[in-house]
């Protein structure tokens, strides 16, 4: 049987996407039976978020799910003794020195673009992270100033985060919840300015989503009034946060960006929040629209779940903060924060270990929260510890089993109690920001996007419960009622709404419209005809829910173990919760998820270890 009728074949078991079969029928011809299957499958992983496909992967072994077609395809291929020799041979294959659709860097094959990508990341964090010249003495009297030494001797990591920022042109800050990144960010922007002495700065804060960009407004515009800052100093700084798409200036209906590196972005100081959310592709663009002599501070927890997309670039980087400072940067930040910061050991990739600080302590999640021991207890992996949490009467977790009809319907009960206040205030025509700050107190998580336990299941059960319970009333032949809630899909910048965007459907006498939060505080309303496409919100799933929080999040799991339920996915679920979380969820379902790690192959870490 020819390859190209096993991929097909393939392609109806639904082991590849016609995707991966069309391009690799495009790059390889019948003669080329290996490359032909290494690009189906290098298209495939690059459609589960990985950026390259390690040739250790291309053994039937790796790829074993009880099918005998992948034992099939590899017998067509011929299994090369020599991979890297028989993917050489082909013109579809190059090392990067000419234009290729595959690129083979080592062991790894890439997409063209995927590895043009990496290696721009690679460089701009390894090798562009100049020291920034400042007056050490001044600095540090300013760091003394907003981070006033405490009552224990322990290193303040938050000062240290400042000191790392305001000493060098990248920095990355990655912390857990309620570890204080924008209040470090806050009082570091505040001691930018008070040294700039007048001196032009443009400052820009921006979030990969609108909801991310709204929550770093209000977040670090509340810190930064709190500090003590004159008048010409306030002004230096930005009122409002940008999603990453609109300060780039994404064109409707264009993969185009207004900004890039032949038209850079108009600023000297760029912060960067949910930075976990980011894609390989976006950092790159990103990387390209900066000025040569901006500062960049990213801010995220590092061990949240990856982007959607490509690659897992904050994971990435963060895999070297354990690997400590050089024996020079830690004196320099023991001297700028009167504590003795600690060096690391060894050469390798100096540059970036130097520009990452890693804060520690919560602030919001004491001993007395069961939200914070469960997330740290998930973090680790510690399945003991986690029953150990639930069994400890902690009043802000709770777990429900979700084995029966019964348990389910408990749960569908329990999620219309949780939207009843929400619910209240569409019933009493409350203003529409007071119906939107409503929406946020309480949010089902799921895991999945179909079925009875994912996005589309829940939504539809929920909608059917509440019409029944007369709560809601939808119009004729139309999706549309009053107090829906719809979560953006798609990027629309000539709206300016953008895909993780929320608005609630209010008819308030004049017909259905759709009300927005905006990242500086205000709302706007648009026409359901006019939206791009959306979906309905009383469920999101876990990916979706990144840079939001809630008052009370529920998360549920299915009943059964599925891949996509990871270590990662439970902890960013946790997270989303401020004062209370539910958890729906089988036992034996909870102890795989947090002992399966989230996999995202890319050659970064390879390429940092490489540079100095």
């Amino acid at each position: 049987m020819s390859m190209q009728a096993l991929l097909q074949d393939a392609m109806e078991q639904k082991l590849l996407r016609p995707l991966d079969v069309q391009f690799a029928l495009t790059v390889a011809t019948e003669d080329e039976p290996a490359v032909m299957l290494a690009a189906a499958l290098l298209s495939r992983d690059a459609g589960e978020g990985h950026v390259c496909l390690p040739l250790a992967r291309l053994t039937p072994d790796a790829l074993a799910n009880g099918s005998p077609l992948v034992s099939a395809l590899f017998e067509r291929a011929g299994e090369p003794d020599d991979w890297q020799e028989t993917l050489l041979a082909s013109p579809a294959v190059g090392d990067g020195s000419t234009a290729t659709p595959l690129i083979l860097s080592g062991s790894r094959l890439y997409l063209n673009r995927m590895w043009w990508n990496e290696r721009r990341v690679a460089e701009f964090f390894a090798e562009q992270s100049a020291l920034v010249e400042v007056d050490e003495a001044r600095l540090a009297h300013a760091l003394e100033t907003l981070f006033p030494p405490g009552a224990d001797t322990e290193v303040n990591w938050q000062k240290v985060a400042a000191a790392v920022a305001l000493t060098r042109r990248i920095s990355v800050i990655s912390g857990g919840p309620g570890t204080g990144k924008t209040t470090t960010v806050a009082k570091l922007l505040a001691a930018l300015v008070q040294m700039v002495d007048g001196e032009k700065c443009r400052i820009c804060l921006a979030a990969p989503t609108g909801k991310a960009a709204a929550r770093l407004t209000e977040s670090l515009g509340n810190a930064l009034r709190q500090l003590p800052l004159n008048d010409q100093q306030k002004a230096m700084l930005p009122e409002e946060a940008s999603t990453l798409h609109r300060l780039l200036g994404a064109q409707p209906g264009s993969q185009r960006l207004r900004h890039h590196a032949g038209n850079p972005l108009h600023l000297d100081v760029l912060v960067v929040d949910e930075a976990s959310m980011i894609d390989l592709p976006m950092m790159s663009r990103l990387i390209d629209a900066l000025p040569p002599r901006a500062r960049v501070i990213f801010l995220g927890d590092r061990d949240q779940l990856a982007s959607v997309e490509a690659g897992a670039v904050l994971g990435d980087i963060c895999a070297w903060v354990n690997a400590g400072y050089s024996a020079e940067r830690a004196a320099q930040l023991s001297l700028l924060t009167g504590s003795t910061v600690p060096a690391g050991t060894g050469n390798a990739a100096t540059a970036l270990r130097d520009s990452l600080c890693l804060l520690q302590k919560s602030y919001r999640f004491g001993s007395n929260s069961g939200i914070g021991q469960l997330a740290a207890a998930v973090n680790r992996g510690d399945k003991s510890a986690m029953r150990a949490v639930f069994n400890q009467g902690f009043g802000d977790i709770e777990r429900k089993p979700l084995n029966s009809v019964e348990e389910y319907q408990v749960m569908i009960d329990d999620a219309l109690a949780g939207y009843a206040h929400y619910l209240s205030r569409v019933h009493s025509n409350a203003a529409p920001e007071e119906i939107i700050a409503a929406f946020g107190e309480y949010q089902l998580l799921c895991a999945l996007r179909e079925g009875p336990f994912g996005v589309g299941g829940l939504n539809e059960r929920l909608e059917l419960a509440l019409v029944r319970k007369g709560r809601i009333s939808r119009l004729t032949h139309s999706r549309w009622y009053h107090g829906r809630p719809v979560m953006i899909s798609r990027n629309d910048s000539a709206l300016g709404l953008f895909n993780g965007d929320i608005g609630i459907a209010l008819d308030q006498g004049q017909g259905i419209r759709v009300w927005f939060p905006l990242p500086d505080g205000n709302i706007k309303s648009v026409q359901p005809s006019r939206l791009p496409e959306h979906e309905t919100a009383w469920a999101m799933t876990v990916h979706k829910s990144q840079g939001s929080e809630f008052d009370h999040a529920a998360l549920i799991l299915p009943g059964q173990i599925v891949p996509v339920i990871t270590r990662e996915l439970v902890y960013t679920a946790i997270t989303r919760a401020r004062k209370r979380l539910s958890l729906y969820a089988d036992e034996r379902v909870l102890t795989q998820a947090i002992a399966t790690r989230t996999e995202r192959r890319s050659g970064l870490d390879a390429l940092f270890s490489t540079l100095k």
